[in-house]
Protein backbone atom coordinates (compact mmCIF):
# COMPACT_ATOMS: atom_id res chain seq x y z
CA UNK A 1 0.00 0.00 0.00
CA UNK A 2 1.38 3.64 -0.80
CA UNK A 3 1.46 5.43 2.53
CA UNK A 4 0.88 8.76 1.54
CA UNK A 5 -1.00 11.48 4.32
CA UNK A 6 -2.90 14.80 3.23
CA UNK A 7 -4.88 16.85 4.91
CA UNK A 8 -6.74 19.55 2.51
CA UNK A 9 -8.34 21.87 5.08
CA UNK A 10 -9.85 25.70 4.52
CA UNK A 11 -7.14 27.70 5.24
CA UNK A 12 -3.22 27.89 6.04
CA UNK A 13 -2.73 26.59 9.90
CA UNK A 14 -6.10 24.70 9.73
CA UNK A 15 -4.16 21.33 9.49
CA UNK A 16 -1.73 22.45 12.60
CA UNK A 17 -4.68 23.52 14.82
CA UNK A 18 -6.68 20.59 14.01
CA UNK A 19 -4.49 17.19 12.74
CA UNK A 20 -0.66 18.32 12.39
CA UNK A 21 0.10 16.11 15.86
CA UNK A 22 -1.42 12.84 13.72
CA UNK A 23 0.60 14.21 11.03
CA UNK A 24 3.62 14.09 12.85
CA UNK A 25 3.49 10.22 14.22
CA UNK A 26 2.83 9.38 10.45
CA UNK A 27 6.19 11.20 9.04
CA UNK A 28 7.62 9.88 12.16
CA UNK A 29 6.68 6.33 10.64
CA UNK A 30 7.87 7.19 7.12
CA UNK A 31 4.50 8.06 5.53
CA UNK A 32 4.96 10.75 2.92
CA UNK A 33 2.76 13.94 4.08
CA UNK A 34 1.02 16.49 2.37
CA UNK A 35 -0.56 19.72 3.66
CA UNK A 36 -3.13 21.15 1.09
CA UNK A 37 -5.58 24.69 2.02
CA UNK A 38 -7.97 25.16 -0.14
CA UNK A 39 -6.99 29.40 0.17
CA UNK A 40 -3.71 30.94 1.05
CA UNK A 41 -5.57 32.91 3.75
CA UNK A 42 -5.76 36.20 2.21
CA UNK A 43 -8.85 38.02 4.57
CA UNK A 44 -6.59 36.73 7.63
CA UNK A 45 -5.44 40.09 8.01
CA UNK A 46 -7.71 43.68 9.47
CA UNK A 47 -4.41 46.10 7.71
CA UNK A 48 -2.89 44.17 4.96
CA UNK A 49 -4.02 43.91 1.65
CA UNK A 50 -5.33 41.05 0.32
CA UNK A 51 -1.97 40.11 -2.27
CA UNK A 52 0.22 41.08 0.66
CA UNK A 53 -1.40 38.96 3.34
CA UNK A 54 -1.94 35.93 0.99
CA UNK A 55 1.98 35.60 0.26
CA UNK A 56 2.78 36.41 3.96
CA UNK A 57 0.63 33.28 4.58
CA UNK A 58 1.35 31.12 2.06
CA UNK A 59 5.43 31.36 3.09
CA UNK A 60 4.14 30.72 7.02
CA UNK A 61 2.01 27.78 5.66
CA UNK A 62 5.31 26.49 3.96
CA UNK A 63 7.73 27.02 6.60
CA UNK A 64 5.31 24.81 8.82
CA UNK A 65 5.58 22.25 6.36
CA UNK A 66 9.04 21.80 6.04
CA UNK A 67 9.55 21.83 9.59
CA UNK A 68 6.65 18.94 9.89
CA UNK A 69 8.68 17.20 6.51
CA UNK A 70 5.47 17.90 4.59
CA UNK A 71 5.02 19.48 1.11
CA UNK A 72 2.39 22.59 0.86
CA UNK A 73 -0.10 22.84 -1.83
CA UNK A 74 -2.70 26.23 -2.47
CA UNK A 75 -5.68 25.30 -4.45
CA UNK A 76 -5.77 29.41 -4.57
CA UNK A 77 -8.80 29.69 -4.13
CA UNK A 78 -10.09 32.72 -1.81
CA UNK A 79 -11.24 33.27 1.61
CA UNK A 80 -14.88 33.34 2.45
CA UNK A 81 -15.36 32.27 -1.32
CA UNK A 82 -14.56 28.67 -1.32
CA UNK A 83 -17.50 27.12 -3.46
CA UNK A 84 -17.79 23.50 -4.58
CA UNK A 85 -18.26 24.24 -8.14
CA UNK A 86 -16.23 22.31 -11.70
CA UNK A 87 -13.16 24.95 -11.38
CA UNK A 88 -12.82 23.96 -7.62
CA UNK A 89 -13.70 20.55 -8.40
CA UNK A 90 -11.32 19.89 -11.27
CA UNK A 91 -8.00 21.55 -8.98
CA UNK A 92 -8.85 19.01 -6.24
CA UNK A 93 -9.18 15.93 -8.17
CA UNK A 94 -6.25 16.96 -10.34
CA UNK A 95 -3.74 17.39 -7.36
CA UNK A 96 -4.82 14.09 -5.93
CA UNK A 97 -4.41 12.60 -9.00
CA UNK A 98 -0.78 13.29 -8.80
CA UNK A 99 0.08 12.71 -5.13
CA UNK A 100 -2.52 9.63 -5.02
CA UNK A 101 -2.67 9.78 -0.89
CA UNK A 102 -3.99 6.87 0.74
CA UNK A 103 -5.20 8.81 3.93
CA UNK A 104 -7.29 11.87 3.93
CA UNK A 105 -7.94 14.29 6.56
CA UNK A 106 -10.66 17.48 5.89
CA UNK A 107 -13.13 19.21 7.41
CA UNK A 108 -16.67 18.02 8.79
CA UNK A 109 -19.48 18.32 6.90
CA UNK A 110 -21.10 20.68 9.91
CA UNK A 111 -18.84 23.55 10.54
CA UNK A 112 -18.89 27.08 12.17
CA UNK A 113 -17.82 28.87 8.73
CA UNK A 114 -19.07 27.55 4.73
CA UNK A 115 -14.81 27.66 3.61
CA UNK A 116 -14.66 24.76 5.76
CA UNK A 117 -17.93 22.82 4.77
CA UNK A 118 -16.62 23.78 1.17
CA UNK A 119 -13.14 22.11 1.15
CA UNK A 120 -15.50 19.23 2.98
CA UNK A 121 -17.23 18.46 -0.35
CA UNK A 122 -14.11 19.38 -2.20
CA UNK A 123 -11.95 16.21 -0.45
CA UNK A 124 -14.99 14.39 -0.71
CA UNK A 125 -15.26 14.35 -3.97
CA UNK A 126 -11.49 14.34 -5.04
CA UNK A 127 -11.25 11.29 -2.76
CA UNK A 128 -13.83 9.39 -4.23
CA UNK A 129 -13.35 10.67 -8.00
CA UNK A 130 -9.34 10.70 -8.52
CA UNK A 131 -8.55 6.89 -8.84
CA UNK A 132 -11.77 6.83 -11.73
CA UNK A 133 -9.22 6.63 -15.01
CA UNK A 134 -11.53 9.28 -16.70
CA UNK A 135 -11.90 11.42 -13.80
CA UNK A 136 -8.84 13.42 -14.96
CA UNK A 137 -6.25 13.65 -18.02
CA UNK A 138 -3.65 12.82 -16.01
CA UNK A 139 -2.00 9.95 -15.15
CA UNK A 140 -2.85 7.31 -12.73
CA UNK A 141 -0.40 6.51 -10.32
CA UNK A 142 0.07 3.07 -8.98
CA UNK A 143 -1.56 2.47 -6.07
CA UNK A 144 -4.42 4.90 -6.53
CA UNK A 145 -7.31 3.99 -4.66
CA UNK A 146 -10.25 5.54 -2.57
CA UNK A 147 -8.16 6.28 0.34
CA UNK A 148 -9.42 6.05 4.28
CA UNK A 149 -11.26 9.42 4.95
CA UNK A 150 -11.32 10.91 8.48
CA UNK A 151 -12.75 14.43 9.32
CA UNK A 152 -10.99 16.41 12.31
CA UNK A 153 -13.17 18.09 14.93
CA UNK A 154 -14.98 20.92 13.87
CA UNK A 155 -13.94 24.46 15.64
CA UNK A 156 -14.03 23.87 19.27
CA UNK A 157 -15.16 20.00 18.65
CA UNK A 158 -18.72 21.59 18.69
CA UNK A 159 -21.41 20.90 15.99
CA UNK A 160 -22.57 24.28 15.33
CA UNK A 161 -25.73 23.06 14.62
CA UNK A 162 -26.71 21.80 18.52
CA UNK A 163 -23.34 23.03 19.93
CA UNK A 164 -23.19 19.36 21.66
CA UNK A 165 -19.37 18.00 21.04
CA UNK A 166 -19.27 16.14 18.74
CA UNK A 167 -18.58 12.13 19.67
CA UNK A 168 -15.31 10.91 17.28
CA UNK A 169 -14.71 7.25 16.32
CA UNK A 170 -11.02 7.86 16.91
CA UNK A 171 -8.35 9.44 19.28
CA UNK A 172 -4.94 9.91 18.89
CA UNK A 173 -2.86 10.54 21.66
CA UNK A 174 -0.35 13.31 20.25
CA UNK A 175 1.31 13.82 24.12
CA UNK A 176 4.98 13.40 22.53
CA UNK A 177 4.36 15.42 19.43
CA UNK A 178 2.42 18.55 21.40
CA UNK A 179 5.61 20.95 21.98
CA UNK A 180 6.50 20.10 17.66
CA UNK A 181 2.90 20.74 16.67
CA UNK A 182 3.20 24.34 18.44
CA UNK A 183 6.51 24.74 16.75
CA UNK A 184 4.52 24.18 13.58
CA UNK A 185 1.54 26.34 14.49
CA UNK A 186 3.79 29.12 16.01
CA UNK A 187 5.08 29.31 12.07
CA UNK A 188 1.78 31.27 11.65
CA UNK A 189 3.57 34.42 13.09
CA UNK A 190 1.02 36.63 11.17
CA UNK A 191 -2.08 35.19 13.00
CA UNK A 192 -0.28 34.12 16.33
CA UNK A 193 0.74 38.28 16.43
CA UNK A 194 -2.64 39.80 15.85
CA UNK A 195 -4.41 37.46 18.33
CA UNK A 196 -1.66 38.08 20.96
CA UNK A 197 -2.05 41.95 20.55
CA UNK A 198 -5.55 41.40 20.87
CA UNK A 199 -6.53 39.03 23.60
CA UNK A 200 -3.20 39.89 25.86
CA UNK A 201 -1.77 36.33 25.80
CA UNK A 202 -0.16 33.91 23.91
CA UNK A 203 -4.16 32.70 22.91
CA UNK A 204 -3.03 30.91 19.32
CA UNK A 205 -0.90 28.78 20.95
CA UNK A 206 -3.17 28.22 24.26
CA UNK A 207 -6.56 27.74 22.47
CA UNK A 208 -5.11 24.71 20.89
CA UNK A 209 -3.18 23.41 23.77
CA UNK A 210 -6.89 23.33 25.64
CA UNK A 211 -8.19 21.68 22.87
CA UNK A 212 -5.89 18.94 22.58
CA UNK A 213 -5.96 18.55 26.37
CA UNK A 214 -10.39 18.30 26.32
CA UNK A 215 -9.13 15.40 23.69
CA UNK A 216 -6.94 13.73 25.38
CA UNK A 217 -8.72 13.19 28.90
CA UNK A 218 -11.02 10.26 26.66
CA UNK A 219 -8.02 8.38 26.87
CA UNK A 220 -6.36 9.26 29.62
CA UNK A 221 -4.11 11.25 28.06
CA UNK A 222 -2.30 14.27 27.98
CA UNK A 223 -3.36 15.79 24.59
CA UNK A 224 -4.37 13.94 21.77
CA UNK A 225 -6.61 14.84 18.52
CA UNK A 226 -9.55 13.54 17.50
CA UNK A 227 -11.55 12.60 14.19
CA UNK A 228 -14.96 10.73 12.64
CA UNK A 229 -14.08 8.06 10.11
CA UNK A 230 -15.74 8.32 6.92
CA UNK A 231 -17.59 4.80 6.45
CA UNK A 232 -19.74 5.44 3.10
CA UNK A 233 -19.87 2.91 0.12
CA UNK A 234 -16.63 1.75 -1.26
CA UNK A 235 -14.59 3.59 1.31
CA UNK A 236 -12.59 1.57 3.56
CA UNK A 237 -14.20 0.69 6.83
CA UNK A 238 -11.18 -0.46 8.99
CA UNK A 239 -9.62 2.20 11.21
CA UNK A 240 -6.49 2.35 9.71
CA UNK A 241 -5.65 5.25 11.75
CA UNK A 242 -5.60 3.80 15.07
CA UNK A 243 -4.38 0.88 13.98
CA UNK A 244 -1.13 2.47 12.37
CA UNK A 245 -0.46 4.58 15.63
CA UNK A 246 -1.61 2.62 18.45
Amino acid sequence: MRRVALSLLAHPDDAEILCAGTLLRLAERGWEVHIVTATPGDCGSATLPANEIAAIRRAEAAAAARLLGASYHCLEERDVNVVFDRASNRKAIDLFRQLAPTLVFTHPRCDYMLDHEQAHLLARSATFSYPIPNASPLPLLEGSQIPWLYYTDPVEGLDPYTGQLVTPTTVIDITPQIERKAELLACHASQREWLRAHHGMDEYLDAMRRHSSLRGQALGAAFAEAFVQHRGHAYPHTDVLAELVS
